[in-house]
């Protein structure tokens, strides 16, 4: 299910004013006893939100952010699909997965851009 337009407006607010959302999704962290989180992949950065314990769809607190210049996948899709980014886990729903594809393609776009043959024309 898509995450709702009521939870991106709450996590654009715990966001820099000057960025804009590219992808938005829930996840889990392995092992963790800490509420859901959710993945937002901006312009500027991935982070990670957390939610309440008594609110699992309701962000709370950015807990963490890098660069957009990082890659969230692969994804692994033999169990339960998950994925390995900053050195954690996440497990997300199979819906997800395309997501995540997504916006590795968009990073992997510019990386893989060729570069100019003739810069100074």
């Amino acid at each position: 299910m898509p995450v709702s337009s009521g939870v991106r407006k709450r996590i654009k607010g715990l966001l820099d004013p000057d960025d804009e959302i590219h992808y938005v999704f829930p996840a889990d962290m392995f092992g963790s006893t800490r509420p859901s989180v959710f993945v937002a992949v901006t312009r500027k950065t991935i982070t990670i939100l957390s939610t309440g314990y008594l609110s699992r769809k309701t962000p709370k607190r950015v807990i963490g952010s890098s660069l957009r210049n990082l890659r969230l996948g692969p994804v692994d899709t033999a169990t339960t699909p998950w994925f390995k980014f900053n050195g954690i886990v996440y497990e997300i729903d199979d819906e997800y997965v395309a997501v995540v594809h997504a916006a590795d393609a968009e990073i992997m776009r510019e990386v893989t851009k060729p570069e100019d043959p003739l810069p100074d024309l």
